[in-house]
Parts: C-alpha cells; sequence; structure tokens
C-alpha cells in the first residue's frame, strides 16, 4: 500500500515539475520578445537584428501586352508524293531524307506500253514528215496540186502532236518533285505495287515555317501584316524564334470572333518541324512602368500584395502594400499602382513575414531591380 501511495506522490510531482517548465519557457520567450526593441534587443539601436531578408527596388522596366496562342507548325509547300494509278515501281532513284531539286526524277514506274506507244509515234512522225517533204518539192515544181501537199502538212502536224501525247505519257510514269525541298522516310523498293492516293514519301519546304493561330477580332485595329512575334518550342526550351504575320485571313468566324492570323519564321537549318507545336506571342505595343521580380508579389484572391521596406522609429520594418498588377514578363511583375519608383521591397521569404515586423536587409542593391542578396535569419 505504501509503495502504491509513494509511486502516485512521484508522478504528480513529475506532472507538476514538467507545467513548471512550461510556464517559465513561456514567461522567458515573452520576455525576450518583449525586449526586441530596447537596448540590445533585436532590432533596436543596441545592435540586435530583425529577421534578414533580400530586396528589391521598383524601377521602371520596358513591358509589352502579349497575345499569347498556340499554333501548329507547317512547311512553306509541303506534298505528299503519290501515283494516280495502279502500277509497279521499276526503279526508285532517291534516298530517305534527301534535299532534292525541283523536277528531280524519284520514282519510275513501270511503262511497257507507253515506251510501245511512243515507238510508234515516232514511226508515224517520220513517215508523215517523208510524205510532206515530197508533196512539197512536186507542189513546187507543179507536178502535184498545192493541196495534196496541204494534207501532208496536216498529216505531220497530227504525227508531232501524237508524238507528244506519247511522249506525255511516258513521262507520266516517272514521278518528279513538284518544287526543291526534304523527302521524308519511304518505305517502297523496286517491285512494289503502288495504288492511287498511296503515299510513296513526303515533300516539305522547310526553309520557311508557317504557323496558322486564331486571332480575337478586337486587336484587328492594332495589328497589321507585318507585325513581329516570337514563339518557342518545348523541342527547345529557352529558345525563342522572331517571326511576323505575313497574312490575316479576310473572314472572321462568326462562332469565335476570330481571325485566323499566319505567322512566318526563317527556319535556318531547319531546326523547326512541320507538325511541331509552337507558342505564338504576339506584341501588341511597348511602354515603360514600374517593375518589381515575381518573387516578391503574392496574391491573395483576387488581389496582389508586396511588403515594403520602410524606416521606422524601431529600425527597418516590413509595411504590407495593396499593388495593382499588370503584365508578367522576363520574371518581372508591371505594377501600376501602390508603389513609387526607387520603393525597396522584401523580394524573399514572405511568407515568413509579419506586417510591421522588423527586417534586416542584408547585401548589396541591384540598381536593374532584381534581387538584393541575402540569407534568411534562421
Amino acid at each position: 500500500m505504501f509503495k502504491r501511495h509513494f509511486f502516485i506522490i512521484a508522478a504528480a510531482c513529475l506532472v507538476g515539475l514538467m507545467v513548471l517548465a512550461a510556464v517559465l519557457k513561456i514567461a522567458f520567450a515573452d520576455d525576450s520578445q518583449g525586449g526586441a526593441g530596447g537596448p540590445g534587443g533585436r532590432g533596436g539601436p543596441g545592435g540586435g537584428r530583425g529577421q534578414a531578408v533580400a530586396e528589391a527596388v521598383a524601377i521602371p522596366r520596358e513591358f509589352a501586352d502579349q497575345i499569347r496562342v498556340l499554333g501548329v507548325a507547317r512547311s512553306k509547300r509541303s506534298v505528299n508524293i503519290t501515283s494516280n494509278t495502279t502500277e509497279l515501281i521499276t526503279r526508285v532513284m532517291f534516298t530517305d531524307g534527301q534535299r532534292v531539286a525541283a523536277g528531280a526524277p524519284l520514282v519510275e514506274l513501270q511503262a511497257r506500253e507507253e515506251d510501245a506507244d511512243l515507238i510508234q509515234a515516232r514511226a508515224q512522225l517520220a513517215q508523215a514528215q517523208r510524205e510532206y517533204d515530197r508533196f512539197k518539192l512536186l507542189a513546187e515544181r507543179g507536178v502535184a496540186p498545192r493541196v495534196t501537199a496541204e494534207t501532208a502538212e496536216t498529216a505531220l502536224q497530227t504525227a508531232r502532236a501524237a508524238v507528244a501525247a506519247s511522249e506525255a505519257r511516258r513521262g507520266d510514269r516517272v514521278l518528279r518533285a513538284p518544287f526543291a525541298g526534304v523527302l521524308g522516310l519511304t518505305t517502297v523498293t523496286p517491285g512494289t505495287l503502288i495504288s492511287p492516293g498511296s503515299v510513296i514519301t513526303t515533300l516539305d519546304d522547310t526553309s520557311a515555317i508557317r504557323v496558322d493561330f486564331p486571332l480575337p477580332e478586337r486587336y484587328l485595329g492594332v495589328l497589321q501584316v507585318g507585325a513581329p512575334l516570337i514563339a518557342t518550342a518545348d523541342a527547345y526550351a529557352g529558345e525563342t524564334f522572331s517571326g511576323r504575320i505575313a497574312l490575316l485571313d479576310t473572314r472572321v468566324n462568326e462562332q469565335t470572333r476570330a481571325v485566323i492570323a499566319r505567322a512566318e519564321f526563317a527556319n535556318p537549318g531547319a531546326r523547326i518541324r512541320p507538325g511541331m507545336m509552337m507558342r505564338v506571342a504576339v506584341q501588341q505595343g511597348r511602354r515603360q512602368s514600374l517593375s518589381v521580380p515575381e518573387a516578391a508579389v503574392q496574391y491573395e484572391g483576387q488581389g496582389a500584395f508586396v511588403y515594403r521596406i520602410a524606416r521606422g522609429e524601431k529600425g527597418m520594418t516590413a509595411q504590407r502594400v495593396e499593388v495593382q498588377t499588370g503584365a508578367v514578363e522576363g520574371g518581372f511583375v508591371e505594377i501600376l499602382s501602390g508603389l513609387d519608383n526607387n520603393d525597396r521591397v522584401v523580394a524573399s521569404g514572405l511568407n515568413r513575414i509579419q506586417p510591421g515586423a522588423p527586417v534586416t536587409v542584408g547585401g548589396a542593391g541591384d540598381k536593374k531591380g532584381g534581387a538584393r542578396a541575402s540569407q534568411a535569419a534562421r
């Protein structure tokens, strides 16, 4: 019984000591915070420090209103090489990925009948030429009537037309490149039987790239043909391609209230390939506005705010200021209202700042508006 009471008393004493320690800890913490502004306290003139932060300076910067849309890259000219008849391939005269000139032969189809027709037409032309020469000579000597020579001349012209038609039919058995460009991949070989519409290979002129994208009709009054624009592609992160608006469609879509704009980009090295997704940014105009780094702005609901660094009676403090933001470009946010030129704001650690709390600015200032370097307080 005595042992039981002893353990109960010991447990009660232990709980009492724990409560006493917690009370003392809270009391000492309150005393430490209350002395932050006094001599030797944190943030006071006696040499204490507030929370260390990085700062940025609100300065004017050039911004542009941008219309951002998605588009698909298309080559300047593009075609699928196909046949208009069912026939066997006898010769393949190109390699995959080859750059070819306009009119270069690509594939030859079986042409036995066309070859025979051409031989016959040429033989008939030779016979008609001989008949014409003989009757012309006789008509000039007065031996034969002139009408005979004229009939022979008509037969000669008919024979020449027949040869031209035979040569055209024979030429159709050779598929040629309609323009200069780069050939794609193919699976055909000599002996392959192709049918009308079957794709033999592709041909693309990638010297320039076109991107068609919808443009809201409200911008028709400020954007004209020739306006500059930039585009990016996922394949080349961080790289931009400069181009211009080449054409605007003549009609506005009644459902979307947008007009199709065609952008044109130079394509040195053929880096942009047809079919790539392009993010197009059309610049509507440029202006000078105050700016701060994106990290200095926090958003809350429909509004935004920054912490402005101000000098008070107890040193530097962070003041929460509501701001109106505009465009975001190059890592900076346009400030339309709420800040003045050269105002200093907290550039990092905003989630740890309390309005009116003392702060200590670390590092040297960046005159270009970038964040000033410092180490976060621990």
